[in-house]
């Protein structure tokens, strides 16, 4: 491949996309052409072949979406923060900024960006990232702040917070309609797992049986949508 030279003598900064959907990754995929300084040097639909595409194109940024075709978005930014630490990280992803940002920082992004926002918004995240700095919308900068204000004194938090990053994730799949063995399949995990985390769950939500899980993860899906 060509490395594109800036007048700045600088290599273009490469990037790789990691996200389920091909028409996302193919939009991405043009609007990052159409900057002079930034280029994609590969695409991703899993984190098996995330990781594959990290060791041959050694990229200095990944887009990486919660959900994937196979294995766990958060697992992924975990498994890249600790294995390729220079490398940035920034989600880009339809789920809920307030419940899934810091979660993603936690697990070593240094961005969020919902996938509902302009689309001008994904290269003024990569530039900010790349320049060193985390970038969030103001909204959720906000939330932080006043999260960060109000310490344990503030408000209590709603019951899905108190879900592991693995167990939002099961209850995410379960309100999108897949069975046990499905989501066992997608995370690389066994039937007998995720039935825990499924049991994990309702003791957390109070929920009494699989039928009250089913609904309340369907309507949480919903609206977060």
């Amino acid at each position: 491949m060509i490395t594109q030279t800036l007048p700045t003598g600088k290599s273009a900064a490469k990037i790789l996309i990691v996200d389920d959907h091909p028409v996302v990754r193919d939009g991405l995929s043009l609007r990052i052409a159409r900057q002079a300084d930034m280029k994609v040097v590969g695409e991703a639909a899993d984190s098996e072949e995330a990781l594959r595409l990290i060791e041959s194109t050694n990229p200095d940024l990944i887009i990486v979406d919660i959900t994937l075709k196979r294995g766990s978005g958060i697992d992924l930014l975990k498994e890249i923060s600790t294995r390729y630490p220079k490398i940035k990280t920034i989600v880009s992803s339809m789920h809920d900024e307030v419940l899934y940002a810091e979660r993603a920082l936690r697990a070593g992004a240094k961005g969020y960006v919902n996938k509902q926002e302009a689309a001008s918004i994904i290269i003024e995240a990569i530039e900010a990232v790349l320049n060193g700095e985390t970038f969030l919308s103001p909204a959720m900068q906000q939330h932080l702040q006043k999260r960060s204000s109000t310490g344990s004194n503030g408000t209590a938090k709603p019951p899905v917070e108190s879900l592991s990053d693995r167990e939002l994730e099961v209850m995410s799949m379960i309100g999108q309609g897949l069975a046990t063995r499905e989501i066992a399949e997608r995370l690389d995990l066994s039937i007998h797992t995720i039935e825990t985390y499924r049991e994990k769950i309702k003791v957390k939500l109070n929920l009494k049986n699989a039928a009250e899980l089913w609904r309340f993860a369907v309507e949480w899906v919903l609206q977060a949508k």
